[in-house]
């Protein structure tokens, strides 16, 4: 079975019946989903779903879109040689019990080589090789690995652009998971200013987080100090924040830089506004960039040294929740896509 997505009205879903195969096809391989998370993240991709082609991902009947999420799958049935039966990955799977997937054996796991994966990313076709169940940190992976690689990265392009001559950086959504995992990178290599924006209900999760140096209420924007030159980085795609948060800088505003959509239903035009004009953050694009100047191994490398970090100190407001079975798997995900699932919060389900 798999969760799939109405690509003209996310709110709408079903799940849908389908097999898993006792016989690999000829070249690939089948596993059998084991665990995967749901977060706001995944809503950002059903969001995006046309205009990044995350719906390409596990094509599925016209007009439905199948969800993709980070999880843990073990190879049930296969046609690859060097991928054995039994052994364990991690990567993008369809949020379902099963994933068939065209694959090319590789040292560290194997990749998607289906034709429809052509044009994507290598960072959204691999599966990693991985050990045995270590229930925690696995939980804890695969809540937060995916939205903090996006950070990660998001951080570095800022950093190495001297964040546009900014003074401070204003993150809105400041208690998404992934608003949290920039601002710890931002705390453990910069000096700058961080402010997080939330909503008043969650404001006291997030200066608990402790990562901010100041965190406000959405209604309070208008109170900062309009002469310190911001960088925006805006996580909840609310056209009316944003549009407060250019008039407020002007011209002061050095930088505004897309990367989420957590109030996706406020979203709108950015045109008239004041300032810079919002640039998309892409994820895969700098990590092409810095694969190449670094090297593979060395980007793996401190991408896993960093997380590292990351999964260690989300320890202190990272609540796991565990859920089984596709009524579990609706519900969660209505949460997420009305903004109802609390912030310390991580799903991970299973079906």
């Amino acid at each position: 079975m798999h969760l799939e997505i109405d690509r003209s009205n996310i709110r709408s879903h079903r799940i849908v019946a389908s097999a898993r195969p006792d016989i690999a096809p000829v070249g690939c391989v089948v596993l059998a989903v084991e665990r995967f998370a749901l977060t706001s993240n995944n809503i950002s991709y059903a969001m995006s779903g046309d205009a990044l082609d995350y719906w390409g991902f596990f094509p599925t009947q016209q007009g439905w879109g199948r969800l993709p999420t980070m999880g843990f799958g073990v190879v049930a049935a296969t046609a690859v040689q060097g991928i054995e039966i039994g052994t364990r990955y991690f990567g993008f799977y369809p949020a379902g019990d099963h994933h068939v997937v065209q694959a090319e054996a590789m040292s560290s796991g194997f990749v998607d080589v289906a034709a429809h994966r052509a044009s994507h990313a290598m960072a959204y076709r691999g599966f990693d090789k991985v050990s045995e169940v270590q229930a925690t940190k696995d939980d804890a992976t695969l809540v937060l690995r995916g939205l903090f690689v996006t950070s990660f990265l998001a951080e570095d392009f800022l950093r190495d652009a001297v964040f546009f001559g900014a003074e401070q950086i204003l993150v809105t959504s400041a208690s998404s998971k992934t608003s949290i995992a920039l601002a710890h990178c931002l705390r453990l290599n910069s000096k700058i200013k961080i402010v997080g924006l939330t909503s008043v209900s969650n404001i006291d999760f997030t200066r608990e987080v402790d990562l901010y140096h100041q965190v406000i209420a959405y209604d309070d924007i208008e109170a900062l100090d309009s002469a310190v030159p911001t960088l925006l980085v805006d996580m909840a795609g609310n056209a009316g924040i944003n549009s407060r948060v250019h008039h407020h800088y002007h011209d002061r505003l050095t930088y505004s830089c897309r990367i989420g959509g957590t109030h996706w239903d406020q979203s709108g035009s950015s045109k008239g506004n004041p300032g810079p004009r919002p640039e998309f953050f892409f994820a895969p694009s700098q990590m092409a960039k810095r694969s190449k100047e670094w090297g593979r191994d060395v980007f793996t490398e401190r991408i896993n040294t960093a997380l590292s970090l990351f999964l260690d100190d989300a320890t202190r407001w990272l609540t796991i929740e565990h859920s089984r079975g596709p009524d579990s798997l609706l519900d969660i995900y209505d949460q997420l896509v009305n903004g109802r699932v609390r912030p310390e919060v991580g799903h991970v389900l299973t079906l």
